[in-house]
């Protein structure tokens, strides 16, 4: 079966998967106003999955039609659990598995997982072989960086693409700089020349930095990557996705009217069940550069509901 990263428009556009952000109602929001071409869920970890707390787990795997295509990204270091995961993901109807070789927090990379696998080649073979194994003719892909401590994106990325993977994604930092500093993207340049020459076949995605449609494609168009991964990028802009109106400055009437929507499904979808400050770190996306947007920050974040919510902007 023919992966669909081979059948996207280049340079497609991915959000990248983040922690208590890329969830449910962030991705339906943001697939409303300007959908990027490719989807990833939080990082899910394949034990939770499988223990006594599986339903908040298995919530994070909740996905709409319009979501399509979208990928589940796991992580962890139990390959019993990453073949049940792998299982459970292709069944439940995802576009492709992503298993998360590059987050640098230190409760994922004390227990040897994320990007504790750059250290850990061989655990980070056989988590590919399992998973692939669980995952049948559901694409593949990883998410990493260009080293630990120090950038070795020749020997690492090299043994990944060993591997034939269908996509990888590579961020332009080490694990120890997290989001600090300027991403390498001359490394990044560096992985697509050795998937040339390792796995043709491979879809390679840039990652670091990319605030705008137009930075995917100077990328696209100079490091040679198949498409770029926005993280950090749509907080400064919810509509960083849009191809083609891109350059549009929107209104605050525009930000206030998704904030309301963004809010009312929240609350909607998780009720009281999901902690609504989960729901502030998203304020400072709709609420910013314009007259009186800190004094209304402020206020917003005293709020507990909708209502509460919708009186403070209106």
């Amino acid at each position: 079966m023919r992966s669909f990263w081979t059948k996207l428009n280049k340079p497609f556009l991915v959000l990248a998967p983040m922690y208590d952000v890329t969830d449910f109602v962030f991705r339906e929001i943001i697939s409303e106003i300007a959908k990027p071409d490719v989807l990833f869920t939080e990082f899910v970890n394949t034990d939770a999955l499988f223990s006594k707390g599986k339903d908040k787990a298995l919530r994070d795997l909740e996905f709409s039609t319009k979501q399509h295509p979208i990928v589940a990204q796991i992580w962890g270091t139990n390959s019993d659990t990453f073949n049940k995961a792998a299982k459970l993901i292709r069944k439940l109807g995802f576009d492709g598995i992503d298993i998360n070789m590059g987050c640098p927090e230190r409760a994922v990379v004390k227990n040897g997982a994320g990007a504790a696998l750059i250290k850990n080649p061989k655990l980070a073979k056989e988590l590919i072989d399992t998973v692939r194994k669980g995952a049948g003719n559901l694409p593949l892909s990883i998410k990493t960086r260009i080293g630990y401590n120090k950038i070795i994106t020749d020997e690492w990325i090299s043994f990944l693409l060993e591997q034939k993977l269908d996509a990888l994604t590579i961020h332009g930092r080490t694990a120890i700089n997290k989001s600090n500093g300027k991403a390498n993207w001359g490394e990044i340049g560096k992985a697509v020349k050795l998937r040339d020459k390792i796995s043709p076949k491979t879809i390679i995605i840039g990652n670091g930095d990319i605030k705008s449609y137009k930075d995917a494609v100077e990328k696209h168009k100079k490091y040679n990557v198949d498409g770029v991964m926005i993280g950090r990028g749509v907080f400064l802009n919810p509509w960083v996705f849009d191809k083609t109106t891109n350059s549009i400055k929107h209104t605050k009437e525009d930000s206030i009217k998704l904030l309301l929507e963004h809010t009312k499904l929240y609350e909607d979808k998780w009720g009281s069940s999901k902690n609504f400050d989960v729901m502030k770190k998203f304020f400072k996306v709709y609420v910013r550069d314009f007259k009186g947007s800190n004094e209304i920050r402020q206020k917003l974040m005293m709020c507990k509901n909708y209502n509460q919510v919708e009186k403070v902007v209106i």
